[in-house]
């Protein structure tokens, strides 16, 4: 079965027809949607400037990550069920979407830097200045903010191609 095959069986669900006939779920929805990546970017925007030394330099990065991190990992799942109901009511937009796979990709690449990253540093154990990869951290911040700058640009372009 085809991606196109696949977006006309699922428009055609009841599922689909009935997101898309109460007219104010799909903006309920993307609402929501945009409030959570105004989430995810700020948490990630807050903890990778401290990261890159540049924002909160008076706390430790373990404790900005911790802080924050929680959040971002709340927001990054109303992401992801906002984002399958939209695709479920509108999956011929999405799903044969260069854009919205390029965006998938750059979720799941930032995603993969919060994994490696972030996630060491709330064992109360681990030290960043003993950590092998310590001289990555800056640079992997800043790809990091620039990632979820793509992200939000490919979900505005989605509507557009």
């Amino acid at each position: 079965m085809s991606i196109e095959s696949f977006g006309n069986w699922l428009y055609e669900t009841p599922l689909s027809t009935t997101i898309r006939d109460i007219t104010w779920i799909i903006p309920a929805v993307q609402s929501i949607h945009l409030l959570a990546i105004a989430i995810v970017v700020g948490s990630a925007l807050v903890s990778d400037l401290r990261l890159a030394g540049v924002l909160a330099t008076d706390e430790s990065p373990a404790r900005v990550v911790r802080r924050y991190l929680p959040w971002m990992w709340a927001a990054l799942i109303v992401l992801l069920l906002t984002g399958i109901v939209m695709l479920v009511a509108e999956p011929g937009r999405t799903l044969g979407n260069t854009v919205f796979w390029t965006k998938m990709g750059l979720v799941l690449f930032a995603f993969a830097l919060t994994l490696f990253f972030r996630k060491p540093l709330l064992d109360p154990a681990f030290g960043l200045e003993h950590a092998g990869w310590r001289q990555a951290v800056k640079p992997a911040a800043w790809i990091s903010l620039i990632v979820w700058v793509a992200v939000i640009f490919c979900g505005r372009w989605i509507a557009y191609t």
